[in-house]
């Protein structure tokens, strides 16, 4: 009850619009994490803008403070580094201060690009970035430690994103790199390991009970999905 006595009414947060990738540097998520420091109470900040069509780690930083400045040049660098010049690139992140600040957004209306925000409180309406985050926080090599210092943190994040986007064979992809998807060549990695299961099949039927694994491509990646998409498919496609 408020200080009136009268219940208060729950606060309706409406769905956000919902994206469908069908490409690369179509739609990006973006978030900022805490990794220690060696100072208690001290924290570096990880800005970090994953592509959810491929999963690839497109842009990354890591500042002692949270700013809405270091996040509009994260943007500028990441937009140069994928050549983006067509208007309509999506950019979605929660409500923070570093995200909604002035300076972020006329620099995506500078660029082209459409901001997309979750609803206040909902972490489910940024699942990509959270995702990226566990799997980048539970992976075996973080450390035990805090980070001695900036150039540490920073030396281990970019061992993190190489290792991430090159070598790491992601579930919600098929099982190939962001980096391969990123670049196209996914495609025919797919098309040759359905061709390797099927002679096996055709070799030795008898040890295989049922129909081949679905190597096809996944061509659409939602962010904030309709109702009609089926809970399951999302929960794959936000797999980290």
């Amino acid at each position: 009850a408020n200080r009136r006595g009268r219940a208060e009414q729950p606060k309706n947060h409406t769905k956000p619009k919902g994206y469908n990738a069908t490409a690369p540097n179509q739609v990006w998520s973006w978030d900022i994490t805490y990794l220690a420091s060696a100072v208690r109470g001290i924290f570096y900040y990880l800005y970090l803008i994953e592509d959810i069509f491929s999963r690839k780690i497109v842009g990354w930083e890591i500042h002692e403070r949270e700013s809405a400045e270091y996040a509009s040049q994260l943007i500028r660098k990441a937009c140069l580094t994928e050549n983006i010049h067509q208007e309509g690139q999506v950019l979605h992140s929660d409500n923070g201060s570093p995200m909604k600040g002035a300076t972020m957004l006329a620099t995506l209306q500078k660029l082209g690009v459409v901001p997309s925000f979750s609803r206040p409180s909902v972490s489910d309406d940024n699942p990509y970035s959270e995702s990226l985050f566990r799997t980048l926080k539970y992976t075996p090599d973080y450390p035990n430690q805090p980070f001695q210092n900036l150039e540490v943190a920073r030396e281990w994040v970019h061992g993190f994103v190489r290792w991430y986007n090159e070598q790491h064979r992601h579930s919600a992809i098929q099982y190939v790199t962001p980096t391969q998807r990123h670049e196209g060549v996914d495609q025919a990695i797919l098309i040759q390991r359905k061709a390797v299961y099927e002679a096996a099949k055709k070799r030795n039927p008898a040890r295989w009970s049922g129909e081949i694994r679905n190597w096809d491509r996944i061509e659409n990646v939602w962010l904030n999905p309709p109702k009609e998409i089926r809970a399951e498919e999302q929960k794959l496609a936000i797999a980290a």
